[in-house]
């Protein structure tokens, strides 16, 4: 989340579920999880506010990444994904996930 958002909580708000949804998220799916549900569960997190958000299927090897009024990108065996806009400078190497 960035800092100005954490910076406005209070301390008890700190301590509890937040009360906004993060600007960036991953989302690993495990092989019991169901890809509609979870599908299902990223796109509710852009109706709350998130810009970013990558859905990594490591049984199909494949990255769905969700962006604020955008269509999702799939993508097949990337070896990196970057934070774009949101998280400028981070890059995440897939082939350690793979």
């Amino acid at each position: 989340i960035p800092i100005e958002k954490w910076n406005n909580l209070t301390p008890e708000q700190r301590e509890k579920l937040l009360p906004f949804c993060p600007d960036f998220l991953v989302e690993l799916m495990s092989p019991d999880d169901s890809l509609s549900d979870t599908r299902d569960k990223m796109k509710e997190y852009l109706e709350n506010g998130m810009r970013l958000g990558w859905l990594i299927n490591r049984k199909s090897r494949q990255v769905e990444i969700y962006r604020a009024d955008k269509e999702v990108e799939i993508l097949d065996s990337p070896q990196t994904l970057s934070g774009e806009d949101v998280l400028p400078e981070f890059i995440l190497d897939m082939t350690r996930i793979w």
